[in-house]
């Protein structure tokens, strides 16, 4: 038996260790697509048939002809953008803040933010509902962005810090020194290298405003205006939840964010862990 055949023998258990996990992860998906493509009557049976006896496409024509889920994914993704882009803003401007000036409170701050990660949002619905009623923002997908991205930017702070950190302060001393302004170091020097970073936190962003569901529940009362996970919430009934219609939508809501993970995947990785340690 040469080497190579022996290093992978040995390599035999995490070979399987690997795809135990992965058929441990994947299999929801494919249960979830399965049960959404089969007749009821195929789900309810005991004990449960792995493969389909009847494909049926049924519940997806319905989904798009009888129930809003295009409008359900619209307001999501307008939501899922303007937290994405409102978190961006705050978090490079807080963290070029925190990395770059001395001033006095600067780590007090920092910590403060950290800090605020600690309440629930079921802690803050209610104050947050009556501030926001004050302000006109209930009924609104301008308040759900404003409020999911809140709960981001804290998170986007340290991110963006620790990667801002990294960058050699030489660098930004020489453009300093060449005439450009606070602002333009940030623009032309900080943000193109911490483009990892970045991407990390706008995933962060985005995914926070695509899956949350407490404050959009609260706050949303008009049809036109639920974003998806609320829409997905009105299929349980009192008396019968029709599941292929709720495994179909929970389908379709899933393979946007899906797609936009694996494509960002590498960016999320290098981007968090990026300013773990200082260059």
């Amino acid at each position: 038996m040469n080497r190579t055949v022996l290093r992978h023998f040995r390599r035999l258990p995490l070979y399987a260790t690997v795809l135990v996990v992965c058929g441990l992860v994947l299999f929801p998906i494919y249960w979830m697509l399965l049960t959404s493509i089969r007749p009821t009557k195929y789900t309810m049976t005991y004990p449960p048939a792995f493969w389909p006896e009847e494909v049926r496409w049924t519940a997806y024509l319905e989904l798009f002809q009888t129930i809003p889920i295009g409008t359900w994914l619209r307001n999501t993704f307008l939501v899922s953008l303007g937290t994405t882009v409102v978190c961006l803003t705050l978090s490079i401007l807080g963290a070029y803040a925190l990395s770059s000036f001395r001033w006095r409170g600067r780590m007090l701050f920092g910590f403060a933010l950290l800090g605020t990660q600690m309440l629930p949002e079921a802690l803050l619905v209610i104050p947050i509902f009556i501030i926001f009623r004050q302000l006109g923002l209930i009924d609104t997908l301008q308040g759900l962005v404003s409020v999911d991205a809140a709960f981001v930017v804290p998170i986007g702070v340290w991110i963006l810090k620790g990667f801002f950190d990294t960058i050699p302060t030489e660098v930004a001393e020489a453009a300093l020194v060449d005439g450009c302004s606070r602002m333009g170091v940030l623009w032309r020097i900080v943000l193109p290298l911490s483009l990892p970073a970045l991407v990390a936190v706008a995933v962060v962003a985005f995914f926070e405003g695509w899956n949350e569901y407490m404050f959009a529940s609260t706050f949303i009362t008009t049809n036109t205006l639920k974003v998806a996970t609320v829409g997905l919430a009105t299929f349980i009934g009192e008396l019968a939840t029709p599941v292929e219609l709720v495994l179909g939508a929970a389908t379709v809501f899933t393979i946007a964010p899906v797609i936009f993970y694996l494509i960002m995947q590498r960016y999320i990785i290098s981007g968090l862990t990026g300013g773990a340690v200082k260059g």
